[in-house]
């Protein structure tokens, strides 16, 4: 029997590649040499209602549709370190349920705030950078060149694209500044711009016309270029050389992305439509589209950040709530809306669950699943919205594979930096680096 080639398996099954397991008669025809491993960052605005999240700071058991009534918190973190398994889900936690050995709850971690920045902006902004506050200089903000971006120098050299950054914000106004709705940045005051719009992101990923687009630009600096470099002196030759080398390396990554969309073009993955999408469906659909390129190749390290900080227009929440609402203004009226705070984490929660079964479903060639190729981590850069508290945020790591540890909580010593989780991850995926931002060492328990 003929083997199928992967242009025609690609054409015959698109989209539904993300559900399918592992076929041998494709993997004797395109076998990949390496299982790719991967890293991905699902960031979750204005923090969490901490009784609802955190283990001990509520009740153990909240009748539905009362559960304001009943909890009491705590609100105090736990000094002393310990490693268990990860038994009773809270409320916000359950949908993790039948995932639950796959991912790890870690507890204690902390981040400084360095004043004369607004106190959400900074949470987001520098959540991936971690610096070390008053270290980053000529910067109102401790933000540096960002985890996603470190790690993609490692294991992007030959993707199309070394990083992808995912956004759920479907706010039409700009009334905030690019601090609060973006988590990826190549360094102080270099932004990369994170993509709202589904059919802009399909487009990027699936859509020749980018590549020519691209290519035509890259076609004429070159050409410009080399005709003002016979002018130059040394000096400026110099420098000119630097610049050229960067052009050409766009230019590389164009290539890339020309090899391979020339098979992708044949996937039938459906455009998005150009219309209004539920809640839930529109993040799903971003989330599948971050799958698709996590799993082609397109890349190897995401960021998907759920909505923006702070930014009080109201949205939707379909199938929650009968009219829009802010989320950050029910953050600061937590007495009267902690049912429907509840509900927007763990819905929040579902969404991040819904890609960990994705992945999960996705077979690999050794026989090994995508999550288990890909730290997916779920994350806020505040550890309650209301009170603005830096400390004791809320992290999930999930996949990891042998790698990792699953199905534990794991709770740090009080001041344990979020730099701590950062180098870890940075070292599994092949970083070579003893401190990462104010990092004190790594995340041993974590470690198989």
């Amino acid at each position: 029997m003929k083997s199928p080639s992967r242009r025609k398996f690609l054409r015959g099954i698109g989209g539904a590649a993300l559900s399918l397991p592992w076929l041998e008669s494709v993997a004797s025809a395109a076998a990949p040499a390496k299982i790719a491993q991967r890293m991905a960052h699902f960031y979750v605005p204005i923090g969490v209602v901490r009784r609802g999240f955190f283990p001990g700071e509520g009740e153990d058991v909240i009748p539905k549709g009362n559960l304001g009534n009943v909890m009491k918190s705590l609100g105090k973190q736990d000094p002393n370190f310990f490693a268990k398994p990860l038994e009773t889900l809270t409320p916000t936690m359950e949908p993790l349920a039948g995932m639950k050995d796959k991912v790890s709850l870690i507890t204690g971690m902390d981040r400084t705030f360095q004043t004369g920045t607004d106190v959400h902006a900074q949470c987001a902004s520098c959540y991936l950078s971690s610096a070390e506050p008053y270290t980053i200089k000529g910067s109102a903000w401790p933000l540096d060149r960002t985890l996603d971006h470190i790690v993609g120098d490692q294991v992007g050299t030959k993707t199309p694209f070394k990083t992808l950054e995912f956004s759920c914000n479907s706010h039409k106004d700009n009334k905030e500044s690019i601090y609060f709705d973006n988590i990826s940045w190549y360094g102080t005051g270099h932004l990369a711009p994170s993509v709202r719009d589904p059919r802009k992101m399909y487009r990027r990923l699936f859509s020749t016309q980018e590549i020519d687009r691209y290519r035509d630009i890259t076609d004429l600096v070159l050409e410009d270029a080399n005709s003002m470099k016979r002018e130059l002196g040394y000096s400026d030759g110099q420098k000119f050389a630097e610049y050229f080398d960067s052009v050409r390396t766009i230019e590389t990554q164009m290539n890339r992305l020309e090899k391979m969309k020339g098979e992708l073009a044949k996937v039938t993955f459906d455009e998005p439509a150009e219309a209004y999408l539920p809640r839930g469906e529109y993040m799903q659909l971003m989330g599948d589209l971050m799958v698709v390129a996590l799993q082609t190749g397109l890349t190897n390290v995401a960021t998907f950040m759920v909505g923006p900080e702070r930014w009080d227009t109201p949205y939707m929440f379909d199938g929650l709530f009968d009219k829009p609402r802010s989320h950050h203004g029910m953050s600061h009226n937590q007495t009267k809306m902690i049912d429907d705070l509840l509900q927007v984490d763990r819905f929040h929660m579902e969404q991040y669950v819904y890609l960990l079964e994705k992945m999960e479903g996705i077979k690999e060639a050794d026989g090994t699943t995508m999550l288990d190729n890909t730290l997916f981590t779920y994350g806020s850069g505040l550890g309650d919205g209301s009170t603005h508290q830096y400390n004791d945020l809320p992290i999930i790591v999930g996949g990891g594979g042998k790698r990792i540890n699953g199905g534990q909580h794991i709770n740090l010593p009080e001041g344990t930096p979020l730099a701590n989780l950062w180098l870890t991850q940075a070292k599994l995926m092949g970083v070579e680096s003893e401190r990462f931002a104010d990092s004190t060492g790594e995340v041993g328990a974590l470690l198989a």
